[in-house]
């Protein structure tokens, strides 16, 4: 089967054994609408925080992301297969500044993943996918340390990252946002970080 993802340019490659070639595609918000749509109108996906918006709604939060310098969206796809939706963030340019103690270096996530397909139930598949984003984000733009702030009601997401080698934080509030192009409601947050030198202790 081709890969309709193949003219695309990727910002990260990488091969992993027994697993497939795993790329991060800078997200289009037209093309990849339909897409991230049909992953975040699942319930299993309500702590994303965008259940109830149309597929225009959608594209049109991604389309006001890509002009932003702070933040940014990808599409990850694995031998040509979307698996995941990436978003990146700077802290001192986002609500979770206001909570904790930003340093150089750190780099914010937000992971979504597919729901589970043909693989997606083999033993390690979340983990090894999850290797290649944090190599991304920690080796391929060059941070220092991840912070993510999953709810803290989403006891899945934060046993994921645990397991993944996070230390957990404080347990804190976001406040919400309200502005013209942006809503976000207060969210009680499991703060996690992970250190560059944990992971990849040649390159720290």
């Amino acid at each position: 089967m081709s890969d309709p993802y193949a003219s695309r340019t990727s910002v990260h490659e990488q091969p992993v054994d027994g697993f497939g070639t795993v790329r991060v595609l800078p997200l289009d918000p037209a093309a990849d609408a339909a897409v991230i749509h049909r992953w975040v109108a699942e319930e299993r996906a309500a702590f994303w925080g965008m259940t109830g918006l149309t597929r225009q709604q959608v594209a049109d939060v991604y389309a006001h992301m890509a002009t932003l310098d702070t933040h940014h969206a990808h599409l990850v796809v694995r031998d040509g297969e979307p698996v995941a939706l990436l978003q990146t963030y700077e802290p001192d340019a986002d609500r979770v500044s206001e909570c904790y103690p930003v340093r150089p270096g750190d780099i914010g996530v937000h992971l979504l993943l597919a729901p589970a397909g043909p693989g997606g139930g083999q033993r390690g598949w979340t983990a090894r996918l999850a290797g290649v984003v944090t190599a991304y984000v920690l080796l391929g733009l060059d941070r220092r340390r991840v912070v993510v702030d999953p709810d803290v009601r989403n006891e899945k997401a934060i046993a994921r990252f645990l397991r993944m080698g996070f230390t957990p934080g404080p347990v804190v509030v976001l406040p919400e946002i309200d502005l013209p192009d942006v809503y976000l409601p207060e969210k009680k947050a499991q703060l996690a970080f992970l250190d560059r030198e944990i992971l990849f202790p040649g390159d720290a």
